[in-house]
């Protein structure tokens, strides 16, 4: 049988930690020219590249937030000059931050809904002109199950992941007149430094509160959107899918 993703070209946003790094390590296992953008870790996004190379594939890195709209612009033109347009594209990159609302800062709101929204417009958009062009597309974008449960998580990272629910569900719509499809996947509390910023009382419930009893790890959640984002799954669209390990709702 061939490689979920051989041929493909992917681009995964926050690319050198946790489920981002897994993701790009999974896809490049299966066939996948892998680039990814980072924040400040080159040691990091080195470690990636060696592992994207390993398999056989080509790999880019580029230490450009996902913020920077005119960066960002300027790095999907760099990617399509060296390898041809992006078919997959990975909304992965988010933050948070363990604050109630009644004592969040304006500061602190800004750089959550900042990063985990705005950034979707910013990153998605020169990726999607190339797919539509092309008429051929795969987005995953990462959510959360705070975004559909109601979990003890700050509420700006619930309204953030939220937001992106909307964003999949309206833009798989339009893309699909490109032959375009946009999904997501709400995971569940995995084992990244991400997950370390939730609550400790969320985290000591945890294994009790899934089924499955422990944390997810990045790699699981990776194989999941490998499949996701591959030709094999050619009906599912506008779909939030949730991986979480069995959580009790």
């Amino acid at each position: 049988m061939s490689l979920l993703l051989e041929g493909k070209r992917a681009f995964v946003s926050g690319g050198t930690r946790g489920i981002g790094a897994a993701i790009c390590e999974v896809f490049a296992r299966e066939g996948a020219d892998v680039a990814f953008n980072y924040h400040s870790r080159d040691d990091l996004a080195e470690a990636v590249k060696s592992k994207i190379e390993a398999h056989g594939r080509r790999a880019l890195a580029f230490k450009v937030p996902v913020t920077d709209r005119y960066g960002l612009k300027h790095m999907a033109r760099e990617i399509k000059e060296a390898w041809g347009a992006i078919n997959i594209l990975v909304n992965n990159a988010a933050v948070n931050k363990p604050d109630n609302f009644a004592t969040t800062t304006d500061k602190s709101w800004d750089w959550v809904i900042d990063t985990n929204v705005n950034s979707l417009f910013a990153v998605t958009k020169p990726f999607y002109k190339q797919m539509i062009r092309e008429r051929i597309g795969h987005i995953l974008n990462i959510t959360s199950v705070g975004a559909i449960r109601s979990l003890p998580t700050s509420v700006h990272y619930a309204t953030s992941k939220s937001a992106m629910i909307g964003f999949t569900k309206c833009l798989s719509r339009e893309a699909a007149n490109f032959g375009v499809s946009v999904n997501a996947i709400a995971a569940g509390i995995f084992d990244t430094d991400l997950a370390h910023t939730l609550p400790e009382r969320l985290l000591q419930m945890h294994d009790f509160w899934v089924s499955k009893g422990r944390l997810g790890k990045p790699e699981e959640l990776a194989e999941f959107a490998a499949f996701m984002v591959s030709d094999r799954n050619s009906f599912m669209n506008g779909e939030i899918v949730t991986v979480d390990g069995g959580a009790v709702t």
